[in-house]
């Protein structure tokens, strides 16, 4: 039996397992969205409601089944232990291009965890024929800024209040990488 080419590739690394998103999830999705340090730069502030992150994980759901996004749960391959998530959205077939996103739990950060998660993406990215990607961070969040000039994106430009959290505007710095 020939792989389901709808449904998205369960990607592994030395030290990880990225699987496609699935509403079950949500039960370790939830802490992480709870984190106000996790989610310090976010375009919304930690999300204490499960029902909320119910609703956000099977939108991600739905992109998949229609094509538009890839979302993986990130976990270890050792443990099974859950990481974090990583995706690939805003598919846009017509241009070739998408944006990538990482969230991970604060007891993974510093480990290279996410360097190695998007390093399988951008790998996956290429396989299907996208030629651009781009990121998106909140300015000051120097660690996922680190992150994208590792993986080989570049800086092209700022975003002045892009984001309305928490009552303010917030500025966003756009990364691009040709693949």
């Amino acid at each position: 039996m020939s792989p389901d080419p709808s449904r998205p590739p369960i990607l592994e690394t030395e030290r990880l397992r990225l699987e496609p998103l699935t509403a079950d999830d949500t039960r370790h999705i939830f802490p992480l969205m709870a984190d106000a340090e996790v989610m310090a730069f976010w375009d919304v502030g930690e999300i204490d409601d499960p029902d909320v992150i119910a609703r956000i994980v099977e939108g991600e759901v739905e992109e998949m089944a229609q094509d538009r996004a890839v979302y993986w749960a990130i976990r270890s391959l050792d443990e099974a232990a859950f990481i974090g998530t990583c995706d690939l959205s805003e598919i846009d077939r017509r241009h070739h291009r998408a944006e990538v996103g990482f969230l991970l739990g604060r007891e993974a950060w510093g480990q290279g965890y996410a360097l190695e998660a998007m390093q399988a993406v951008l790998a996956y990215a290429g396989a299907r024929g996208l030629k651009r990607l781009l990121a998106r961070t909140h300015l000051g969040n120097r660690r996922s800024d680190a992150l994208l000039e590792k993986l080989g994106f570049e800086e092209e430009g700022t975003l002045r209040g892009h984001v309305l959290r928490d009552g303010e505007r917030r500025d966003c710095r756009v990364f691009g990488l040709l693949l």
